[in-house]
Order: C-alpha cells, then structure tokens, then sequence
C-alpha cells in the first residue's frame, strides 16, 4: 500500500509540474513593444528631464522599445548620450543607430531591450537632397520563450510633402519583407491611417491599431492624429493582445504607443 501511495504521489506531482510548464511557455510568448519619440530629451515645458521620459517606459514596462528623436552627445542634449542614459535608468539594453550628424554629436534612433542582440543593422533610408536623413534599425534577438525575433525601428520624413516618407516605406518593404523571423516594426511614421504612406506599408505589414476608431499619439497635451504605430509579419504569427497611447504631456510631444502582442506558433 505505501508503495502504491508513493506511485501515485508522484504521478500527481509530474501531472501538475508539466501543467504548469505549459503555462510559463504561454506567458513567455507575450512580449510588449513600445514606440516613443523622446524629442531629444528636451520635454514639452522646457527642463531636460530623462527621468521623466524613464518613467514612461518603466510605468508601461515593455520589453522592446523603439525610439526616435535621440541624440547622442549634441550640446542640446548636453552632451549624454540619450541611449545609454535611458538604458541606465529602465535596466534595459541600449543600441544607438546614426542619422546623421548634428550639433556637435549626432542624431537618430535607438532601441531599448530586455533581450540580448544576436545581431543588428542600421539601414539608410532614401532621402531627398537637403531634408533630414532617415534611417532604421534592427535587432534580431531570442526571447524569453526561447523564440528568435527582429524587432526594427525607424522614424521617417515630418514634411508636408510625402515623397521621401513614401520613398521610405516602400524601401522598407523591399528590405524586411525577405525577413527569416517574425518580425515587429515600429516608429514614428508621420502620417496618418489611409494616407498613402501607411496603405504602402500596410499591403504588407499588419498593423496593431483599431482602424474603426485609430487612437491619437500627437501632440501630447491634445492628441489629434495617429502618426506612431506598431506593425508585425506575418500576420498569422501574431496576436494583438492589447494596445494603450500612453499620455505624459511633459514628457515628449508624442505619447507613447504601447503594445502587447503574442507570437503564436506556427501551424
């Protein structure tokens, strides 16, 4: 009987540890992507204040983050290295990806990760003569759930006239769309749903907004228009869970756009 008793014990205890595993994977597949355009670190009233603009991301408590608008080392940003500095305060990895040079340093993107980098690439972008060089970068890393991803962050053309922001989405279709991983875009693309920015890279990318009642992310005191999103492919390998404009009006002029995805297996 009590070697009856000790067969059963243990069948119960490896029924609950193999439930349990089972779970830890599911969570483990959730990951949580920011877009946040930090306007060089100068805050909407004036300071320069890279606390703030760390509690926004350590209140919200993504994995990835794709910034834009960071300086590295300018005299407007009094010569920190923003990258480095936010990775400083949010215990995440820092990467820096030149623009261009600018105010004695130079200015761009960066990414913000929980995750180590298996490799990265920063990629020019297609510019006119005489308007800001555009760039994007891509990490590609292992998540917790021991799934290989690429994660790329891009900021693209503020002018009225469109033609190097649609220059540069098609050009990041022709780069990505080859991708071995699934992949998550996200940035500050300066236009809004239905423009002809957006419906490019949307033949292709899946985009996490409601595109019934698309949330605002700018200006930050007033939000009027939706120009920061989140994208993925393919589409059948992710799931939006959730996605939430997070509103500091003094932190940066955009909000924040925060979501959470599932990566889901494949078929």
């Amino acid at each position: 009987m009590k070697f009856k008793r000790t067969i059963i014990i243990f069948v119960i205890i490896l029924f609950c540890s193999t439930g349990t595993s089972h779970a830890t994977d599911d969570n483990n597949k959730i990951i949580k992507v920011m877009s946040f355009n930090i306007f060089h670190g100068a805050t909407t009233n004036g300071s320069f204040d890279l606390d703030r603009i760390a509690k926004v991301i350590n209140d919200a408590d993504p994995d990835l983050v794709a910034l834009q608008e960071v300086d590295f080392k300018t005299n407007r940003a009094k010569k920190y290295d923003l990258a480095t500095e936010l990775g400083y305060r949010t215990k995440m990895i820092p990467l820096f990806a030149k623009a261009m040079n600018f105010d004695d340093g130079e200015y761009g993107n960066a990414i913000l990760s929980k995750f180590t980098f298996l490799h990265t690439r920063n990629i020019i972008l297609p510019f006119s003569k005489r308007n800001e060089p555009r760039t994007t970068v891509e990490i590609t890393t292992i998540t917790n759930s021991e799934d290989t991803i690429s994660f790329i962050g891009t900021h693209l053309n503020h002018l009225e006239i469109g033609k190097d922001r649609i220059n540069q989405a098609i050009q990041i279709n022709k780069i990505f769309l080859s991708n071995k991983y699934p992949t998550i875009l996200a940035g500050d693309m300066n236009d809004t749903p239905k423009s002809e920015t957006i419906n490019i890279l949307e033949n292709f990318w899946t985009s996490s907004y409601n595109k019934e009642n698309p949330q605002p992310t700018f200006p930050s005191n007033k939000p009027e228009k939706k120009i920061d999103y989140i994208m993925f492919l393919p589409k059948k390998r992710w799931k939006v869970i959730e996605t939430i404009v997070v509103q500091d009006s003094i932190a940066s002029d955009h909000c924040a756009y925060l979501v959470t995805l599932e990566l889901l297996n494949r078929e």
